[in-house]
């Protein structure tokens, strides 16, 4: 029997990782949160570290070796971790933001010389993977990916998920595939490629305008798509797509193929041809083989996608509208449970239980587009802290409830985070969620050069949190999709990113807007609006962008120091109050209109 094909079936989890370890000569093993697609949310498959480790948030890497466990994560997680790893052998590993390597150092330094450390390259990255080669490279340290050690030990390994592909109407999607394709072909005539190689879901979902439900809360397909001059071929799952979309697909010169003859097309290519790949987004199983000559750059589709065009942002406009009103619903019923929470016991499960009952009432719901973070006061300062059956606060006494949620629409993609207070609040809550609420204006309120790099931006929002010596360890803003995943590229807004010219601000961008402000053992606060790209004018200096607030939710005044607020913040919280009201009104009634009508009363 190989080495791959060996199985250890005894012991927990660790011990069988171990096991397979020592059998295979591996020194360390490395399992990074990723599949074949380097997807943030993974399906069930490649769940790997929630198989191995009792961490249960969605970002984290792993290294075992035989003495040591370890798992890095970044400020998001840090008091999670500490309780969920507390009296197990694994160690938190801290580091200062998901995009930060430090699990690579560790290896370099820890790991003997001429060691061997194994990764699955179906699911590492090409340049995660250059980076751990130039760092072994002094001490001879091996790196082995044709090892699947995991999947070894893993005995009820869940399967691949089986659900249908399905067409999105171009009724929502407004530009053909053809269109789309066409697009993308001239990029690569331009590049001088005669093929590129996607492996991103969400990229291959928008442009062969196909939905799917294969990952939780993001309405996308396991696959992988190569485009030549003339035709296209899509890799997929068998019995995912049926005979009548595939004879759609094949009138636009799209052939599907098994998911799994990817990597042989892709190797099989002419050498003298050029294959345009992104090597942040492919992995090396795919890749290492090509006789192709490669052309590594950022996804054309990445570009396009993030770019929302009049009619998507006329149908989000329409989505956030019915999002509203499910909210208004949705907190009237919340100030109520509360109300009555001696007497009938409110619990942050039932938050997104309620939340996801309103939205689902609206039309073109599909689903939420992330677990639902339901946080009263401590578990708030855990920035993605979401309850479960065993940590699961009761909503009672006085504090501050965070509720972070979205849904997915056929007509886009809803993020929002509201804090509202329970009882009665303190000065020094009042004072954290004022400067929490100016920081939101000010990016809000902010006018910026068209193509600024996203990451500068940032200081921007941070300043008022800033100012109370104070700071929050996630980014400000994120991309977010059309009818896709709410985490979308290129651009984000942190000064912890790399401010690169693939992050330059364009028009119809949708970002988030989410300054914050966590208090470990206390609170935690977040408020959050969706924020769109739109011009501002042009002067001598050039173009200039500013942000159309798309969110519609009032923002609650009950926990503002006002004390504290400029005359224009208080302004620019009294007409966006006044907006929401005015598109929101007709479509609630009975005790949501009557909530959202005390909720967005202006301030004096």
């Amino acid at each position: 029997m190989s080495k791959n094909a060996a199985s250890f079936t005894t012991g927990s989890p660790l011990e069988r990782l171990r096991e397979a370890m020592r059998s295979a000569g591996i020194d360390a093993c490395l399992i990074p949160s990723a599949d074949p697609h380097l997807s943030e949310y993974l399906p069930a498959y490649w769940q790997v570290r929630a198989w191995l480790t009792p961490f249960t948030g969605s970002v984290g890497t792993v290294v075992v070796t035989q003495d040591f466990a370890g798992i890095w994560v970044d400020s998001r997680y840090w008091v999670q971790a500490e309780t969920e790893l507390a009296a197990t052998e694994f160690v938190l590993m801290k580091i200062g933001t998901a995009a930060d390597a430090a699990h690579t150092t560790w290896l370099a330094q820890n790991i003997r010389p001429h060691g061997v450390v194994a990764v699955d390259g179906r699911a590492l990255g090409l340049a995660a993977r250059d980076v751990l080669k130039s760092l072994f490279a002094d001490k001879h340290i091996e790196l082995e990916l044709g090892l699947d050690l995991p999947g070894q030990c893993w005995t009820e390994r869940p399967a691949l998920p089986a659900d249908p592909v399905y067409e999105f109407s171009i009724e929502f999607a407004g530009e053909s595939r053809l269109e789309k394709l066409r697009r993308v072909r001239r990029v690569m005539k331009e590049q001088g490629a005669q093929w590129h190689l996607i492996s991103t879901v969400d990229d291959i979902g928008w442009l062969l305008n196909l939905r799917g439900s294969d990952v939780a809360y993001n309405p996308v397909f396991l696959s992988h798509v190569l485009i030549g001059e003339q035709s296209a071929h899509l890799f997929v799952l068998p019995g995912k797509i049926d005979t009548d979309l595939e004879t759609k697909l094949a009138v636009d010169h799209i052939q599907v193929h098994p998911y799994d003859l990817a990597v042989q097309y892709v190797t099989e290519l002419p050498g003298q041809d050029v294959l345009m790949f992104d090597p942040v987004r492919t992995t090396c199983a795919l890749i290492d083989r090509v006789s192709a000559q490669l052309l590594p750059t950022m996804n054309p589709s990445t570009y396009f996608k993030s770019q929302k065009t009049p009619a998507e942002l006329a149908h989000v406009r329409r989505v956030m509208e019915q999002d509203g009103a499910a909210l208004c619903a949705f907190f009237a019923w919340l100030e109520d449970a509360i109300a009555l929470a001696e007497t009938q016991p409110l619990h942050e499960l039932m938050i997104d239980e309620r939340i996801t009952l309103e939205r689902r009432a609206r039309p073109g719901f599909i689903s939420r587009s992330f677990g639902t973070i339901a946080a009263f006061n401590s578990n708030g300062a855990m920035p993605h802290y979401r309850p479960t059956p065993q940590s699961n606060a009761r909503i009672e006494g006085a504090g501050l409830l965070l509720i972070d949620s979205g849904g997915q629409y056929l007509g886009g993609t809803t993020d929002i985070t509201r804090v509202i207070p329970v009882g009665e609040i303190t000065d020094d809550h009042k004072n954290d969620y004022t400067a929490v609420l100016r920081a939101m204006i000010s990016l809000s309120r902010l006018k910026f050069p068209r193509g600024i790099a996203s990451p500068m931006i940032d200081a921007v929002a941070r300043a008022p949190i800033w100012d109370r010596l104070a700071e929050y360890g996630h980014g400000t803003g994120h991309g977010v999709g059309y009818f896709m995943n709410v985490h979308e590229g290129p651009q984000v807004i942190s000064y912890r990113a790399v401010p690169a010219v693939h992050t330059a601000m364009q028009p119809g961008m949708i970002t988030s807007n989410e300054p914050g402000l966590y208090r470990t053992g206390k609170w935690g606060i977040r408020i959050e609006n969706l924020v769109c790209n739109q011009t501002a004018g042009v002067s001598e200096f050039g173009e200039f962008l500013q942000f159309e607030t798309l969110t519609l939710c009032p923002i609650d005044t009950r926990c503002i120091n006002l004390d504290q607020m400029r005359q224009e913040e208080i302004e620019w919280l009294n007409t966006y109050h006044a907006e929401v009201r005015q598109r929101l009104s007709p479509l609630v009634s009975g005790p949501a209109l009557k909530w959202l009508l005390l909720r967005t009363e202006a301030l004096v």
